[in-house]
């Protein structure tokens, strides 16, 4: 199933229990305009309150980049003023909310560059699975500019701060077998097989207890961000709820009837 949207520069699919989200602007090489960001947001926002997702991947048209950054062209006309930047910037931070905030396992399919905006759209997702000519960086210290904390710290997490730094300080770009080495990507997989091999991974993580995926991802998220007391609380809620639920007796007859399971998500 297709949904509709108010823009054709952003995709959105859901088959198998998976939300596709497609960044459609490959002459561009994806990079992220007003229109891009209002797509990102509807969709995710779509997929939050959908039962029939379950995992939500991304990934750019075109196969030669993921996302590029912000679409710097459309400035003079859509970040001209104070009250152009407010505006654009409510867009933006209501997709940036989802990317960050959705409780459903985000994947990332990387083909090509993810350089500078795009590396860190890409490091919103839980995992990334990335093909071997994929290229990885952040070239702020060519262009100028500042990187905003949340990001970097992110980065930090994610790669350590040592090799955050180096990103950084040197601008530099790495190939996809550098990124995979340092934990910037998850795995590594050809041209001709991502796709389906992100897909079944993607159908893999559908498969099992929603409910036991969502608090995952929640406490490994609280974790990251210092472990703060109502992040571990809801963390604790979710687990009871857990322990509570329709799946976790489905996940026990199962086993005792030598069978997969099949979760409802309650």
């Amino acid at each position: 199933m297709s949904l509709q949207l108010n823009t054709t520069r952003m995709l959105a699919r859901i088959e198998d229990g998976v939300g596709w989200m497609i960044f459609n602007s490959p002459q561009r090489h994806n990079a992220l305009s007003l229109e891009m960001w209002q797509g990102i947001g509807d969709i995710l926002a779509h997929y939050a309150e959908n039962p029939d997702v379950r995992v939500i991947v991304m990934r750019g048209a075109g196969g030669k980049a993921f996302v590029s950054g912000a679409d710097i062209s459309e400035f003079d006309s859509k970040r001209a003023n104070k009250k152009q930047k407010d505006e654009y910037a409510e867009v933006a931070g209501r997709a940036n909310h989802w990317l960050n905030k959705s409780e459903k396992p985000l994947l990332a399919l990387i083909e090509g560059y993810c350089i500078g905006g795009g590396l860190a759209t890409a490091l919103s997702a839980d995992i990334r699975i990335a093909t071997p000519d994929a290229t990885f960086g952040i070239p702020a210290a060519k262009l100028g500019l500042g990187y905003e904390y949340e990001g970097l710290a992110k980065l930090a997490r994610v790669v350590g701060p040592s090799r955050a730094r180096d990103i950084m300080f040197s601008a530099r770009f790495m190939p996809a077998d550098e990124a995979l080495q340092m934990g910037l990507i998850n795995f590594v997989e050809s041209r001709e097989e991502i796709e389906a091999k992100c897909l079944a991974y993607a159908r893999r993580i559908a498969g099992n207890a929603p409910l036991t995926v969502r608090a995952a991802k929640a406490a490994i998220n609280a974790w990251e961000r210092g472990g703060r007391e109502d992040e571990v609380a809801l963390v604790r809620a979710q687990v009871d709820g857990c322990f509570d639920s329709e799946d976790y007796k489905e996940g026990r007859r199962a086993f005792r009837e030598k069978r997969t399971p099949h979760f409802q998500g309650q």
